[in-house]
């Protein structure tokens, strides 16, 4: 006898399957088509495509970095990192090869904002031309797409005054970037203190939304340079190493005063909207030795009342003595935080102090503070005890994969660093710097590719 069984039971059986499998692909569908929305969403509020580099020849010079691609408003406050898409124009004062260890590194840190997601585009002020061998290094170590450094040359007879070219940069190019930075060549920046300044730009004008009492321009969130207290006498090597145990981040530039810490170094915010004072503080020497800004403040302190921010100027003073510093000290700092200037309050978030720290390369002014303050100060003329030269330097290992290899392949346009002749004074010129614009045009005419005769051409310092 055949079994019919429970038709019922056998019916809800069969279509509970089939409607799990309706809604399974319903579901399937409504995703595909939100992240296909969301998607779409933000490359609308982004840049349509990251810039592509440019190919630019030294021998036509460059007034300004301008980016292939239409701009749009990047959207500072997304969900996601705020370094994604940001379009950042640094400047970098560098007169000579004296600091080029600390350079190096400084531009390291600018190549790794680049590969967190920003379009970063690098230009160093210089006196000395650069020479074709440490182009075709530095071209083998900055590979994110979105990164391009320019090394402009400028008037030797500047000296001091190479400080203030990043001023008339920076307004000639205020609608191509999103953020701007000045800096000495001896400051390590990294993504995460150009994250945290954003993040806390963003915080201060969300403050002052609806204040009455301030403006966002009235502010600006600050940097800290530390140093590390290595002990003044010592080799450190594998005997000596536990001489380290102890050294620690110093603030050099805040420790001539009398404790406590708070008022007398780090200054709380009087007199200020009640957020403002509540998460933020001050430093009482404000000197940074850089600054960051955002295209809308250096807009607002164009026009700002004693400020004229975009107007190059000298540090006040009489004659070669100076009243509030120096001006490289002037052009990074005092003009904006200064009282009797432009009088933007540095401000500093409590809880995120550490995060707008950075490093000071040279690690040497810690030893100015203290009893080392009354070291005797060397003269130049100490005869140094030079290090092994069975050492291999980054350079012979270059050249050695470079003539030990077979040929690179040349690449057209030249898509690497940019040297620009930008000395318009005849008695600036010089025959170095002749000799080594032909050998880094005769580069970019090979595709970036290093001759037999470049390869004799790596010493730095040369003379004139």
């Amino acid at each position: 006898m055949r079994y019919n069984g429970p038709k019922k039971e056998a019916s809800i059986s069969f279509v509970i399957p089939i409607i799990s499998f309706v809604l399974g692909c319903l579901l399937s569908a409504t995703l595909v088509l939100n992240v296909k929305v969301a998607s779409t969403f933000w490359f609308a509020s982004h840049s349509e495509q990251p810039p592509q580099r440019q190919e630019q020849s030294v021998a036509n010079a460059i007034d300004k970095i301008s980016l292939d691609n239409p701009i749009s408003q990047h959207v500072l406050s997304s969900s996601g990192s705020v370094l994604q898409g940001l379009r950042v124009l640094v400047a970098i004062a560098a007169f000579d090869f004296s600091q080029i260890p600390h350079l190096e590194e400084v531009i390291d840190g600018y190549h790794d904002l680049c590969t967190a997601g920003a379009i970063v585009h690098v230009e160093i002020h210089a006196t000395v031309p650069y020479p074709v061998t440490l182009i075709d290094l530095w071209n083998t170590r900055l590979t994110c797409e979105n990164f391009q450094l320019y090394i402009v040359l400028k008037n030797k007879s500047l000296r001091l005054h190479l400080v203030d070219c990043h001023r008339k940069l920076f307004y000639d190019n205020i609608h191509d970037y999103d953020l701007f930075i000045y800096s000495e060549d001896d400051i390590r920046l990294t993504p995460s203190v150009v994250a945290t300044y954003v993040k806390e730009t963003k915080r201060v004008e969300r403050i002052l939304a609806d204040s009455e009492d301030a403006k966002p321009s009235d502010f600006n969130v600050g940097i800290v340079r530390y140093e590390y207290n290595y002990p003044a006498n010592v080799v450190i090597d594998d005997n000596t190493r536990h001489a380290t145990m102890n050294v620690t981040r110093v603030y050099w530039e805040h420790s001539n005063f009398e404790r406590p810490v708070v008022p007398n170094c780090v200054v709380p915010l009087e007199q200020r909207p009640f957020d403002i004072q509540e998460r933020y503080v001050t430093m009482k020497n404000h000197h940074q030795g850089m600054y960051l800004a955002t295209r809308e403040l250096l807009l607002a302190w164009k026009d700002r009342p004693h400020c004229e921010f975009d107007r190059v100027r000298d540090r006040p003073g009489v004659g070669a003595q100076p009243t509030e510093g120096t001006q490289r000290v002037w052009m990074s700092s005092q003009m904006l935080y200064g009282n009797r200037h432009c009088n933007v309050q540095q401000v500093i978030p409590r809880d995120k102090f550490g995060a707008l720290t950075v490093l000071h390369l040279p690690n040497k002014n810690y030893r100015r503070v203290g009893k080392y303050r009354n070291r005797k100060f060397a003269d130049g003329t100490e005869v140094f005890e030079a290090p092994s030269d069975k050492l291999l330097t980054a350079m012979e290992l270059h050249l050695g994969i470079v003539q030990g290899m077979p040929p690179r392949k040349p690449q057209f346009p030249y898509k690497g660093i940019t040297m620009v002749d930008d000395v318009d004074k005849a008695g600036d010129r010089s025959t170095l710097l002749e000799r080594r614009l032909k050998e880094y045009n005769d580069y970019v005419k090979r595709g970036g590719v290093l001759s037999a005769y470049d390869l004799t051409r790596t010493v730095l310092v040369e003379d004139e």
